[in-house]
């Protein structure tokens, strides 16, 4: 049985990338602490409920986390989280610099918080996926999951406001694990591959584990691609990466 029975969790605002208040949900235990901290990036459609259900996922397994609402901007007024996304992609996406500004204010704001032990961590997946391997080139934090995050590797024609984050791998310093579906096919096993030369080549601490009968999205208990196996094996992962990384509440 855990120890973190009680937590609490709400939404609240911060000041973002370039001061901006962005929404956010955070949760923690209840514990004497001190917790680890955890930046969890939500997938598209974005900010909704089953974002929030992994954030309190972490407070139940002792870390305070926050997951922000990386289209605040757009969706601003909206319930529907896919109403966000679409005005998104309709504005031209979330540029990668806006993104690693309001995660970064999002890892200052969890090292402030006096239940944090000042070791913070990010999670991310599909497109936060991607988004937490550019977390782990460009921001100072100790440990990154990125599961299954998609356009790591350039597929068809390339944003500028969002390139190809392989590029970035030599910037990476701080432990890695990916995670990954064999029947994905962004990012495909051939992804996989290159992503993982890439690592290899700059000589990064990366952990890389990829499920058979599993695709993208496999960790998302309310679409067809749910695997239970590879879920439950995948957050087994996840907690034991964390714990050596970060510590323990």
């Amino acid at each position: 049985m855990l120890e973190y029975e009680g937590q609490i969790a709400e939404g609240m605002r911060y000041a973002g990338d370039k001061g901006d208040l962005v929404d956010a949900y955070y949760a923690r235990p209840l514990g004497e602490g001190p917790s680890p901290g955890v930046v969890v990036i939500h997938h598209n459609p974005g900010w909704d409920e089953a974002t929030k259900e992994i954030t309190r996922k972490f407070a139940h397994h002792g870390s305070a986390a926050i997951a922000p609402h990386l289209f605040t901007r757009e969706g601003r007024g909206t319930t529907n989280p896919e109403d966000a996304s679409a005005a998104a992609r309709a504005a031209g996406g979330v540029p990668d610099a806006q993104v690693l500004g309001d995660i970064d204010a999002a890892v200052a704001l969890l090292r402030a918080q006096p239940c944090c032990n000042g070791l913070v961590g990010a999670i991310g997946y599909c497109c936060g996926g991607r988004q937490s391997y550019l977390v782990a080139c460009k921001l100072a934090v100790d440990a990154v999951v990125d599961c299954y995050g998609g356009s790591v590797v350039a597929i068809g024609d390339v944003n500028p406001a969002r390139p190809p984050v392989i590029d970035e791998t030599s910037g990476i310093s701080c432990p890695l694990l990916l995670l990954f579906g064999e029947e994905d096919r962004n990012p495909s096993p051939e992804h996989r591959e290159l992503t993982e030369a890439a690592l290899k080549a700059a000589g990064k601490d990366y952990t890389a584990h990829s499920y058979p009968d599993a695709g993208h999205g496999f960790f998302s208990v309310d679409v067809p691609g749910y695997r239970v196996a590879a879920a439950t094996d995948g957050w087994e992962r996840i907690f034991t990466f964390f714990g050596q990384h970060l510590g323990r509440s």
